[in-house]
């Protein structure tokens, strides 16, 4: 709150708050407070609507259930200049099927917001891969079908190893290779 503080006000960046999103895996302290208190938008990253799917992706999900977090979110209006989206990165065989669309639909319902796609690019030493191009068109035309704005994120990076997750796993292979 203090950074959003700082960059919005006329002594710091002064920023819009209409600028500004910040992303959370929905940790329970102060999430409330900043929804209050903030008038930036808000991505929240889902990744799996099951609760024992997004527990094995996210471990946070143990601390603040995603059907919680969006309980929360009902109690707001997002359907003005304030924005909610979820994050959702789409991993091949894990969280890319029609059970897993449909139980957005049902988690989600009656929620403004949108959904980002995003396409996991894959990291050594995980075991995830990502999903092909023509499945996440069909899970955001699904989704888009049943009323959830859903937008597949543009993929930038990759080609120099410096997409979504692959900085850290550059500098993890870097550290690896100095110790030989």
């Amino acid at each position: 709150m203090k950074s959003l503080q700082i960059i919005t006000a006329g002594y710091g960046m002064a920023w819009s708050p209409r600028r500004i999103t910040v992303s959370t895996v929905g940790l329970k302290k102060n999430f409330k407070r900043f929804i209050d208190e903030s008038e930036c938008h808000l991505a929240v990253s889902l990744h799996a609507p099951f609760h024992e799917q997004r527990l094995k992706l996210m471990p946070a999900e143990k601390q603040f259930a995603i059907s919680d977090i969006v309980d929360t979110l009902r109690q707001y209006d997002f359907s003005h200049q304030r924005r909610l989206s979820f994050e959702y990165t789409m991993f091949s065989g894990v969280n890319d099927d029609m059970a897993s669309a449909k139980e957005l639909i049902k988690l989600l319902k009656g929620v403004e917001c949108r959904i980002n796609l995003i396409r996991f690019h894959k990291i050594p030493a995980v075991d995830l891969d990502g999903v092909e191009s023509e499945r996440m068109i069909a899970f955001r035309d699904y989704l888009t079908r049943h009323g959830i704005f859903t937008t597949i994120r543009a993929s930038r990076g990759q080609d120099i190893f410096a997409a979504c997750g692959l900085l850290s796993t550059a500098k993890m292979m870097e550290d690896t290779s100095s110790d030989d």
